[in-house]
């Protein structure tokens, strides 16, 4: 039995994952939120790109759509909703978004049922040998994507008034406000950011996986386990975890008495994760 070609599948997996993780942890940071309905918010871009490929449109126009109609509805729940639960404690508004990824898996199952779909890109014709097994081109694009965005979003921390802000109302929102820091803006930034992640996370996933609503949405348990394993802070820590977790999840696909379970491995590893590292996670949340 040799598990290469699995762990090297996984390495696509694992890529959503960490941009998953990663969207979750910039959004946590900047707000306080964990996003349950992240995931939400992905699997509705990803099913209007469906549908627009259906229509014959453009490659570059559904891809283009998915990114935007998540980056629309992060925004408008980011602008409208959160400020009303910005002075409630860390876990009534991580339960507020609870509120839109069911509204919008209601949404989504009216409008295009729970039929399990694909999508389809040209990349996935396309593949490179690595170790005598073919990588598609669609992994690599998500591999790579992860890599660039964490990239660009430490850069945008790091370096920009914006990146400033984010990591000022991380450490105290209250004197933040004091020292001039636009708190809403700053917050909505941080809501379009985890939309335009969101948005990519959900296309590759309906690619590599499978386009049904409530499997998109929970997407957030592997990300949120992702995002623990990097204490919620670290952006890259969780990156790396968001990978491991996928390749873990693929290395379990050759055993056959576990095999038909693999699809738990995140759920499992999220609780490993909560339960070991609870007590840091605790005080994050605590210092929120």
């Amino acid at each position: 039995m040799t598990f290469l070609p699995f762990l090297i599948s996984g390495l696509g997996i694992g890529a959503v994952y960490a941009l998953s993780g990663v969207g979750l942890v910039i959004l946590f940071r900047a707000t306080g939120v964990l996003n349950f309905a992240f995931g939400a918010f992905g699997a509705i871009g990803a099913h209007c790109a469906w549908q627009l490929l259906e229509w014959k449109m453009p490659l570059s126009v559904a891809i283009l759509a998915a990114v935007v109609v998540s980056t629309a509805i992060s925004f408008l729940y980011g602008r409208i909703f959160a400020p009303m639960l910005s002075h409630r404690d860390t876990v009534v508004r991580a339960v507020g978004t609870l509120a839109p990824a069911l509204v919008l898996i209601a949404l989504m199952g009216i409008i295009w049922g729970e039929l399990p779909r694909r999508l389809q890109f040209p990349t996935d014709q396309m593949f490179v040998s690595l170790f005598g097994v073919r990588l598609t081109y669609t992994r690599i694009i998500a591999i790579l994507l992860a890599v660039v965005m964490v990239g660009s979003i430490t850069l945008l921390l790091n370096r920009t008034r914006l990146g400033l802000d984010m990591r000022a109302l991380a450490n105290d929102r209250d004197l933040s406000a004091i020292l001039g820091v636009r708190i809403l803006y700053t917050e909505t930034a941080a809501w379009v950011i985890t939309g335009i992640f969101s948005g990519f996370a959900g296309l590759l996933l309906a690619d590599l996986v499978r386009l049904q609503g409530t499997f998109l949405t929970l997407l957030v348990i592997p990300a949120i386990a992702a995002a623990i394993l990097g204490q919620l802070r670290s952006l890259w820590e969780t990156a790396v975890a968001g990978l491991l977790i996928g390749i873990a999840e693929a290395a379990l696909t050759p055993v056959g008495w576990i095999s038909p379970y693999r699809a738990a491995a995140p759920f499992i590893i999220a609780l490993v994760a909560v339960t070991i590292l609870g007590s840091t996670a605790k005080a994050v949340l605590k210092d929120r």
